[in-house]
């Protein structure tokens, strides 16, 4: 666990404060100023529970069910009745960060004040989190409207002491076995708290942000293999230039132009090796890269604003305002976190289909200006790099479907009370998927790049100090250089690592300084 804590105000968090909770362990603590806030709801939600109006969440069903007033003495059974009923997802397990990304971001929106929870049930989802418990929360069961429902009333579960979570030893065991053995005691749910636990874009949101930190590591590597690439093509820098980009003022593509361009700088292999097979321009996978690889970034950039905005923002039905009334609202559609989502399962895609390219020009004989065919020791005898660049296409063939949006789908549910929905949930899921397959895509291009550098080095030409060092640090890492055949699902895995963990990144910028 880290040490980091990660204090909750009423003013919701940070994408760096969600990651330190999710991936590593940050502690989490209530602020005095929330506490106060989630006090002050609390006494108006009360206030509204002992009037005989009926107040949605409060003293009604819920969903298509809003219409019947509940009687004061069934209110407590309510609240756990919906979390019981709504805990009903099917399929694998969610990944122990999403989940831990789901709770605490629910844990955030209950600590602006807007949604009536009282203080010791925040201080328990706190708690939770801090003692390593992660509901066990499945695959479907979210449609990215009325909030990540079933998702989120799994994790609610386990605050009852009911259902099933894994410790931090790993082990999955009965909730409140759990809670006992780390000293909490489970919540009794009183009005309005079962529906606010359940009622936001959080499990959506969490693998958006997580997903947008990773994105950001591999669009760097990316520009790293793509230089590799032109440089183990032969190609010529000239296109990287700063006044060319200018001219066509979108930031992504400046930044990945001069990530490019730095890689390169010092190169003896680019853009003077034509002679034998002349050349008016690179393929447009090598020349065109910067533009791909940057209108990928802008994406990124925009998905990161409406990031922001939601983690601004407290996600509830119905919400209790600073004026005291408490009002129903659509803040849980999905739509704006799901588009994002969307957007960028496409962007990945294409950067996954441009990095194969380049990888299948390498291996081709007949574009790769002089390499051996396949990269292979001994063509003929040796197969090279074939079917590695076959792994690469099936993992870009995948790509282009998960491509395919979950927003422009909608399915109505609850009695057609919640008739258009946003499938955010889906989104995200599928974004999961997408980023860890272009990873894969990326650490092959950067095997293929990394083998043919060496293979112009054999030849007398000198990298740039920058492909030099990448070189090093990947055949450190156990992905071996050119040779004979050899077992290469260990090569590839280990490339595989190399990038996840942002170590390409990593072991350029030494040389080229802090790259975008």
């Amino acid at each position: 666990m880290d040490m980091h804590t990660v204090v909750v105000g009423t003013s919701g968090t940070t994408a760096d404060d969600v990651v330190a909770v999710a991936r590593h362990g940050a502690r989490v603590e209530l602020s005095t100023a929330a506490v106060d806030a989630l006090a002050a709801s609390r006494l108006i939600v009360d206030a509204l529970a002992a009037t005989p109006e009926p107040v949605y969440g409060v003293s009604t069903g819920f969903g298509a069910l809003a219409s019947r007033h509940i009687s004061t003495e069934l209110r407590a059974q309510l609240q756990r009745n919906i979390v019981r009923s709504h805990a009903a997802g099917m399929g694998p397990r969610v990944e122990r960060e999403v989940v831990r990304a789901l709770m605490f971001l629910r844990l955030k929106t209950v600590a602006s004040g807007h949604t009536g929870v009282r203080p010791e049930v925040a201080q328990t989802m706190a708690d939770v989190l801090n003692a390593g418990i992660t509901p066990v929360v499945h695959e479907y069961g979210s449609l990215g409207c009325s909030g990540d429902l079933a998702p989120l009333s799994h994790c609610a579960l386990t605050l009852m002491g009911e259902g099933e979570a894994e410790g931090p030893d790993g082990t999955v065991r009965p909730a409140g076995e759990l809670l006992a053995a780390h000293g909490i005691t489970p919540v009794e749910l009183r009005e309005k708290e079962g529906l606010a636990l359940l009622n936001g874009t959080d499990g959506m949101l969490g693998m958006l942000v997580m997903a947008l930190a990773d994105l950001r590591n591999l669009y760097t590597s990316a520009d790293i293999t793509a230089a590799l690439s032109l440089e183990a093509l032969l190609g010529t820098e000239k296109v990287l230039a700063p006044e060319l980009h200018a001219i066509r003022p979108h930031p992504g593509q400046g930044a990945s132009a001069d990530n490019m361009l730095r890689v390169l700088a010092g190169s003896g292999l680019t853009g003077h090796h034509q002679d034998d097979a002349p050349r008016v321009q690179d393929a447009y996978s090598v020349r065109c890269a910067p533009q791909v690889n940057g209108a990928g970034r802008d994406t990124l950039d925009y998905a990161a604003v409406v990031a922001g905005r939601e983690l601004a923002s407290s996600v509830d039905n119905p919400v209790v305002l600073p004026d005291g009334r408490v009002e129903s609202n659509g803040n849980f559609h999905g739509a704006p976190v799901a588009y994002v989502l969307d957007f960028l399962a496409i962007v990945a895609a294409d950067l996954g289909s441009i990095c194969e390219r380049r990888t299948d020009r390498l291996l081709d004989k007949h574009r790769s200006h002089g390499l051996p065919p396949f990269l292979a020791d001994d063509a003929g005898v040796d197969s090279g790099l074939m079917i590695a660049q076959y792994t690469q296409a099936a993992l870009v063939s995948e790509m282009k479907r998960l491509a395919v949006p979950a927003s422009a789908d909608s399915i109505p549910s609850s009695a057609m009370q919640e008739d258009h929905v946003s499938m955010g949930w889906s989104a995200a899921r599928k974004l999961r998927t997408a980023v860890d397959n272009l990873t894969r895509i990326v650490a092959v291009e950067l095997y293929a790049a990394t083998r043919a550098v060496e293979l112009r080095a054999a030849e007398g030409l000198v990298p740039a100090p920058a492909s030099q060092a990448a070189v090093a640090a990947l055949r450190a890492a156990g992905a071996e250089g050119p040779g004979p055949d050899r077992f290469l699902a260990p090569d590839l895995a280990a490339a595989d690592t190399f990038v996840r963990e942002g170590r390409l990144v990593a072991a350029v910028e030494p040389v080229t300084g802090p790259l975008a």
